[in-house]
């Protein structure tokens, strides 16, 4: 079948060639019935956009591109596939690069993205301070959203969670089921959503114990710290471990089950993403949830608003509502084993 064209949504829908160009491009406003009328008759034909053409007449490519620091942590996926579903619903499609937390191979990335002439970026900094000249440079270029992390103050429209709100929601749950020995497990460097998350405990913490928020363990958003960390603080004898992502909570979990630690009856551990492996875990992992369907849809709006011309008014910084989800790991149950007895615990420090 010879491929449509807009002459011919043209004749089934009754409209001009330009009025059928006005509506499929969203370049200028149209009458609600013409513009029905129009989209109906391109998909009654199966009309695609030669995006090709489009380019080479110097308009929209229809496409975006998307940086991610860490394809392997199971939260960016999740984000990803929301993400394609938002923009392919504004008819854009995602180019997808991976810098491996790496701000030299972001910033190449970047500039190939931009050498393809995608519409716009959307980029989750690799480092706060490394990343920001890249992306400053990119978001003067074109439009630009930063995702769950950030680079700086006025480098561009940005969309994350509520770190802070997050941690508070952990603490307050900590404190209500009786525990006062915390410690933090996180990630070191300058990722906003690290130092955000490290910061919140370092505040909050010290309502539960004046020690606790001298109680922390740096390392990175990985499994493997998280069975490490537990080495490094166990000698505390802390009675909650409050992880910076959930990667590092299941790390936890799995070396507290090889030394022989009930969970959550001598400690409980917390995490914070809620990624499925936190659900699918023994015990479940107790964790602050995401909201990754809102994250890309404000991005996509973001993305949209600029796009629209909308480029003269100031950067938005939206920030959306975390939630907690309970699961075994930080209340007991009449199966859990009783803590240990407190003479086998080591000075508080």
């Amino acid at each position: 079948m010879a491929d449509v064209t807009l002459r011919d949504v043209a004749r089934v829908s009754g409209c001009s060639v330009a009025t059928v160009s006005r509506v499929l491009a969203g370049t200028r406003p149209v009458g609600v019935e013409t513009a029905r009328r129009v989209r109906e008759a391109a998909d009654a034909l199966g009309y695609r956009p030669n995006q090709a053409a489009r380019a080479l007449r110097g308009r929209s490519t229809g496409t975006v591109g998307l940086v991610l620091p860490q394809i392997t942590n199971p939260f960016y996926p999740a984000l990803v596939r929301e993400l394609t579903h938002a923009l392919h619903a504004d008819g854009r499609a995602v180019l997808l690069a991976d810098c491996d937390d790496d701000p030299v191979a972001e910033a190449e990335y970047v500039a190939d993205l931009l050498s393809r002439q995608v519409d716009a970026l959307l980029v989750i900094p690799a480092h706060e301070e490394r990343s920001r000249a890249a992306v400053a440079a990119a978001a003067a270029r074109v439009p630009l959203v930063l995702m769950d992390r950030g680079c700086g103050p006025g480098v561009a429209d940005s969309v994350a969670v509520d770190n802070t709100a997050g941690m508070a929601l952990v603490l307050d749950h900590l404190a209500a089921t009786g525990r006062r020995r915390v410690c933090f497990l996180g990630a070191a460097g300058t990722a906003s959503a690290a130092a955000e998350r490290r910061g919140a405990y370092a505040a909050g913490a010290g309502a539960l114990d004046p020690g606790a928020p001298e109680r922390v363990a740096l390392g990175d958003f990985s499994v493997e710290w998280g069975r490490a960390a537990v080495d490094e603080v166990w000698p505390a004898r802390p009675d909650a471990l409050v992880c910076a992502n959930d990667l590092i909570a299941i790390g936890a979990l799995q070396r507290l089950q090889q030394l022989g630690v009930a969970v959550p009856g001598e400690v409980a551990v917390t995490g914070f993403d809620d990624i499925p492996m936190a659900a699918l875990s023994a015990p479940g992992v107790t964790t602050v949830r995401q909201p990754v369907p809102e994250l890309a849809a404000e991005a996509a709006r973001l993305l949209a608003l600029r796009l629209s011309g909308d480029n003269s008014g100031p950067q938005r910084s939206i920030r959306l509502a975390p939630a907690l989800v309970v699961r075994e790991s930080s209340i007991p149950s009449r199966l859990t084993p009783p803590r240990r007895a407190e003479r086998d615990a080591a000075p508080v420090t």
